[in-house]
């Protein structure tokens, strides 16, 4: 203490002030110090750790295999194909000039390519993907140093063209773009693993330590509620209709009314899923994302159209709603109507005369619904429209689903509620349609149209039964009854004569809509049409989009489907009824719309 006092008498102010200063900068400095260091070693001690692991590390990735896609009867529709990426690690390269030449020759990549990949300052570079395993072998044979094949899995797709706008397709990192695909990615996507190779400090592997592997875990199973046999016939049965018509696209979709269930859709022509980017017309010069895009479009979920006659289900079913129509109610047909300054025409330019409403619905009187709509009046057609599901989308489990387009209520005058009465002046999705008639037809329940049945893990064993959304009590049951009735007497007498096939009991409704512009005689003819008539268990709409010569759906629509019932229903185990000689119908109309 003497001595301390001593020396501090000795220093001035100055001094003793500067002293204190450098013992307080002292004292700072290692206190920052010491925080550092409990930084380092205690709180990111295993992020360091971790890092310097990295450094002598080198990962390379094990891509998972996705999980298969099946139809309702267990076949393989989606599944994966072994093959092998080829990569280099330039600081491993012994021989530059023979990785290039050979890597150019046994992958058919040209060398200038390849030099400038090898060249690359990077830590690894994929040369290429989704190499084919026997390629591959060949250039592990080789023992080229610097050069690396690990297995890899590309999507492979058994049958081509077969439901091509439904299953979709995955892009080169497996991921689900298109379909299927992408709306059950989450489902379909494995766990990637990983090879871990230690190296020196200049990146060279140290050849005497053992990789460390992390094992991949597959993706699971989609079950769909598709059956192959069904699609197959639909798209054989859709591209003759195609040629035979010279028309622009053919859409056809089978599904169960009862619940919602696609058995089928096809929408030709299809493309090649193994070779998505590939179009499936000729054409001379660049492809452009553009036109792949119109390819890939499935019309049925992303596409409006006027659905023309077969909406007079709609119409009748809100009249029978709203208590405004008894089936025996008589009405006139001169050939046409007059609504305010409109002059709008039957199909039959003559008219049908007097009629009762059920031969008004057997003959696609134009007239007999301009009336009928007019009795229901606006503001119900609507609040029908939105519980029937046309406001909304359906909810299907696929992606890019277009939604309906209709006037604003208070837009709607006479002349518009004239032409939406027999379905046109308004646009909906062919997927709204069969919901729609679905909901009609199956006693008043509003079903969501889907593909998904369940997810299976690796081993098959069932992780999720996939649900969707119903609606009870849409309409009533008496409604359903009649409409049914009356659907039975179109294909039995009236305009859809054409899809009966015998021993079957089938309703349906007929449509010949003109596209816009009005006049540019270019129409969509369509049939859609179930069995049996008292439990429907199965509802197909066909669309034949621009026939040419002739176009009226009772002509090539509703026979389009006759021929689908004939195979499909005894297939489906719906029983054949006995048909007398006497019980056969025979009728011919005058016009078949």
């Amino acid at each position: 203490m003497y001595i301390k006092d001593n020396v501090l008498d000795f220093l001035t102010i100055r001094q003793k002030n500067r002293l204190k200063i450098y013992i307080l900068c002292f004292t700072l400095v290692l206190i920052i110090a010491t925080g550092r260091l409990w930084l380092v070693m205690v709180k990111n001690g295993d992020e360091y750790t971790d890092n310097a692991t990295e450094v002598q590390e080198r990962e390379r990735s094990i891509k998972a295999p996705r999980g298969n896609i099946y139809d309702r009867n267990g076949n393989v529709i989606a599944a994966n194909k072994a093959v092998c990426q080829i990569s280099v690690i330039r600081r491993q390269i012994k021989d530059e000039e023979t990785v290039i030449k050979k890597l150019s020759e046994l992958l058919q990549i040209d060398e200038s390519i390849v030099r400038k990949k090898v060249s690359k300052k990077s830590s690894r570079e994929i040369i290429k993907a989704n190499v084919e395993k026997e390629t591959a072998d060949e250039i592990r044979n080789l023992g080229l140093d610097g050069v690396v094949v690990d297995e890899d899995f590309s999507r492979y797709y058994p049958y081509d063209t077969m439901a091509s706008k439904v299953i979709g397709f995955t892009g080169g990192d497996n991921q689900g773009i298109l379909g299927l695909e992408v709306s059950y990615n989450d489902y379909l996507t494995g766990k990637n693993g990983s090879i871990n190779t230690t190296t020196d400090a200049s990146g060279m592997k140290i050849e005497k330590n053992l990789e460390r592997r992390v094992e991949p875990e597959a993706g699971n199973n989609l079950y769909t509620t598709l059956d192959i046999n069904i699609q197959q016939y639909i798209e054989q049965k859709a591209l003759e209709v195609k040629e035979l018509r010279n028309a622009n696209r053919v859409c056809i979709i089978v599904m169960n009314p009862q619940n919602g269930e696609i058995y089928g859709l096809a929408d030709v022509p299809e493309y090649n899923l193994n070779e998505p980017f590939v179009l499936n017309y000729d054409h001379a010069g660049d492809t452009t994302m553009d036109m792949l895009n119109e390819m890939w479009r499935c019309f049925c979920i992303s596409d409006s159209y006027e659905p023309g006659s077969t909406f007079k289900i709609v119409t009748a079913t809100t009249a029978f709603e709203n208590g405004v129509l008894n089936e025996t109610d008589n009405f006139f047909c001169p050939g046409y109507k007059i609504v305010e300054d409109r002059k709008i025409r039957c199909h039959k330019v003559v008219g049908h005369g007097s009629e009762t409403f059920r031969e008004g619905i057997m003959n696609s009187c134009n007239p007999v619904f301009m009336e009928v709509g007019a009795r229901i009046g606006v503001d119900n057609f609507y609040e029908e429209f939105d519980k029937l599901g046309l406001f909304s989308k359906t909810g299907i489990d696929m992606p890019g689903e277009a939604t309906s387009i209709f006037h604003k209520k208070e837009n709607v005058g006479n002349v518009e509620l004239a032409t939406m009465s027999f379905g046109q002046s308004f646009q909906i999705t062919p997927i709204q349609m069969i919901r729609t008639v679905s909901c009609v037809v199956n006693g008043g329940k509003l079903v969501t149209p889907h593909f998904g049945l369940y997810v299976s893990d690796s081993n098959n064993n069932i992780i999720e039964r996939l649900e969707f959304e119903e609606e009870e009590n849409v309409i009533s049951s008496e409604t359903s009854q009649r409409m049914r009735n009356l659907l039975r007497d179109v294909v039995a007498e009236g305009t859809g004569h054409n899809a009966y096939v015998e021993g079957y009991d089938i309703g349906g409704k007929t449509a010949t809509s003109e596209k816009l512009p009005r006049r540019s005689g270019k129409y969509i003819a369509s049939f859609i049409g179930f069995a049996p008539v008292d439990e429907p268990q199965v509802l197909t709409l066909i669309l034949i989009d621009e026939p040419q010569g002739v176009y009226y759906g009772g002509t090539i629509a509703a026979p389009a489907v006759g021929d689908i019932y004939k195979n499909i229903l005894p297939y489906l185990n719906i029983e054949r009824e006995e048909v007398s000689d006497e019980e056969e119908i025979i009728y011919i109309p005058d016009t078949v719309f």
